[in-house]
């Protein structure tokens, strides 16, 4: 299918798909032939509404007869089933065999697969190894808090708090608190 196809033709070639298609009952041929006729009186006209709305004949013959008289009507009436079918029934729009083609066209790659996007799943573009170094600093300074001696710890009291600096506000109290507190301990052996 190239650009200059019309919707005359992309009907024609269409017309066997939306017959068999079992998304096209009753419910949804009846609201595009009600917005034909309301919206564009021009290309279906109460009458001609009134005898696809007929539900005495089965729905795939008025879809039929349906598609023929858009054909028969011209380019502007399958352009305006073509829209309407898009508004009422997405799925079944972009279904159409003319549609799938395009879409084949415009992007080779393209499947029916769920396309996955891998930059989706990427928490930082820097990889593991920032992560490890990352996590072996703060262990490294967890260590040094927790077993390091009184002097030591005067020395990362400082650093804990600026280091608490672009944490989350949970994490920050948790930090600041527990520098806090190695304070006191060394201000209460100090004492002793």
């Amino acid at each position: 299918m190239t650009d200059n196809d019309c919707y005359h033709e992309q009907l024609q070639r269409d017309a066997h798909f939306l017959c068999s298609d079992q998304r096209m009952d009753i419910e949804l041929v009846d609201r595009l032939v009600l917005q034909l006729n309301r919206i564009y009186p021009q290309i279906l006209s109460d009458k001609e509404a009134h005898r696809f709305r007929n539900l005495s004949i089965p729905t795939k013959l008025r879809l039929a007869d349906l598609l023929k008289h858009l054909h028969w009507k011209g380019e502007e009436a399958c352009h305006e089933f073509y829209r309407g079918l898009h508004i009422h029934a997405e799925d079944v729009y972009s279904s159409l065999p003319t549609r799938v083609t395009q879409r084949e066209m415009a992007d080779p790659k393209w499947s029916n697969d769920v396309a996955v996007h891998p930059e989706r799943f990427v928490l930082n573009e820097r990889g593991p190894m920032f992560f490890l170094s990352c996590f072996s600093f703060v262990v490294g300074i967890a260590i040094l808090y927790y077993y390091g001696d009184g002097e030591t710890l005067r020395r990362t009291g400082p650093f804990l708090h600026c280091s608490a600096a672009r944490l989350s506000k949970g994490a920050k109290d948790v930090l600041i608190t527990y520098s806090e507190v190695g304070k006191q301990k060394n201000e209460a052996v100090k004492v002793l």
